[in-house]
């Protein structure tokens, strides 16, 4: 964590749209609308995949195209592998040459595919897909089976300009992840991060994909913007900022004030700017209130506060100067986890909407930070700090306090335990985004809740901070 992030504890999405994405008609002699994989079973037996290259459907003149084939192929390879939930076959494995098969199997349709040859290699998945580009304009053709018993998964045609075939990649992984397991995947999902270039930079807050990439900055205020989080309805964005600014006779100051960003108009407003931290904000469900960490005075406490900042309601009162900071609240709205020093040392906490019925649900380590919510509320995911490593890792626990489990442990190259921080649970609950400076700058990792498929997503020299999930992106 870095030294300014801990001063400030202490003080307390290109738009795009799928032109269509039109089911085809089922081949023949194929059923679907079948669970493959469970993923509610607590480890998951990764499935074998055949992913042949997409081929190139148009003339020959159009030969150029094919490096926008091998973008949709790598982006849907990525997405699937963030999952844990395949095995990918190696090519050299294959029993016939994919590129001069259809993408439909054999008596089906001329030149098809020979089913035989795939069930032979172990194959449980194979995707075969195909793609042209005409004026712009790219199509997308592509299925999924399920090799055992012959059955269509799922059969579709996607189009859209070419500058969207990040979308289309991972609306089709979308699709195929919820046909498989039933679950809808998260790929279309787009997180906001703060990003910055290192010591005495400026941080600033960006909306990217969810492997952030295709990023974009929504605040230019040069200097730290920290801590952004989104709305429900993903129409708000909420962040703090280190902004210069003058009140009355006194000389212009810094002051960590709180802002709303509407994502749709690019509008941003000043919420809260009390002298000391306005920072910490999580939106209530209802998407017109939210909770802030402000410290007036010595200590630090969470407020709820609407988007205006004119209604405002204290919900903890230390005790003893206690700190309370980092709130954050489950998706039905009605317990909130946050951090406390009120025990001496920062640990996780819980009460009710009112600020009640206060419990302490984490006893081990010497710092326990950044509480996040899994989407069904039975699990928290946070940061913490012990002895053992002498640095921050991430760890959840069952909303009850038991089950306590370490996900990560990572060693930088000169030896030293890293740091993995700021958790957030995926949208579909069983994957966790967090930041780690286990490369030497803080770049952003995925990993499954049960400790497995660790996963770095970004390859940059550039600092992340607070990932925070958003909705679907329109």
């Amino acid at each position: 964590m870095k030294k300014l992030d801990r001063v400030i504890l202490r003080l307390a999405f290109l738009s795009l749209a799928i032109l269509s994405s039109t089911f085809m008609t089922p081949t023949a002699g194929f059923t679907q609308s079948k669970i493959f994989i469970d993923v509610g079973e607590a480890k998951v037996r990764k499935s074998l995949l055949a992913f042949p290259s997409l081929q190139f459907l148009g003339s020959k003149e159009d030969a150029p195209a094919d490096k926008v084939g091998d973008e949709i192929f790598s982006i849907i390879t990525n997405d699937l592998a963030a999952t844990g939930l395949f095995t990918n076959i190696d090519r050299k494995a294959y029993l016939e040459d994919p590129s001069s098969t259809g993408l439909r199997p054999s008596g089906v349709t001329p030149n098809g595919f020979d089913f035989n040859k795939w069930k032979t290699i172990g194959t449980e998945f194979l995707i075969k897909g195909g793609y042209q580009v005409i004026n712009d304009q790219l199509t997308l053709e592509i299925y999924a089976y399920y090799v055992p018993q012959g059955n269509l998964i799922i059969g579709k045609k996607y189009q859209s300009a070419t500058g969207s075939l990040r979308r289309i990649a991972h609306t089709f992984a979308n699709d195929f992840v919820k046909g498989v397991t039933g679950k809808p995947g998260f790929f279309n999902n787009q997180i906001v991060v703060a990003i910055d270039k290192g010591v005495q930079t400026n941080r600033e807050i960006f909306i990217s994909d969810w492997d952030g990439a295709d990023s974009h900055p929504i605040t230019n205020h040069k200097t730290i913007s920290i801590s952004p989080a989104w709305s429900p309805n993903g129409e708000f964005i909420a962040y703090t900022s280190f902004v210069k600014r003058k009140i009355g006779n006194s000389p212009a100051m810094r002051n960590p004030d709180l802002f709303v960003y509407e994502v749709k108009t690019g509008k941003r407003w000043l919420v809260s700017y009390r002298t000391g931290m306005n920072s910490g904000a999580e939106f209530l469900p209802d998407n017109k209130n939210m909770l802030v960490t402000l410290s007036q005075g010595k200590t630090a406490d969470i407020y709820k506060m609407s988007l205006d900042g004119k209604s405002i309601i204290q919900l903890t009162h230390g005790p003893s100067l206690a700190m309370n900071v980092e709130p954050a609240i489950t998706p039905d709205g009605s317990t909130i986890a946050f951090s406390s020093d009120r025990s001496e040392r920062p640990m996780v906490y819980t009460m009710n909407l009112s600020g009640g019925d206060v419990k302490r649900k984490t006893f081990a380590g010497l710092y326990n930070s950044t509480p996040t919510w899994a989407p069904d509320g039975k699990k928290i995911a946070f940061a913490g700090l012990d002895k053992a490593h002498d640095a921050f890792d991430i760890f959840v626990v069952n909303s009850d306090g038991s089950g306590l489990m370490r996900l990560t442990g990572a060693k930088r190259a000169n030896g030293h335990w890293a740091n993995n921080e700021d958790p957030a649970f995926s949208p579909d609950g069983r994957h966790i985004l967090f930041v780690s400076d286990r490369t030497g700058t803080r770049q952003l990792f995925l990993i499954n809740v049960d400790g497995t498929n660790e996963r770095r997503l970004t390859y940059d020299r550039l600092y992340y901070s607070k990932p925070k999930w958003g909705p679907v992106a329109e």
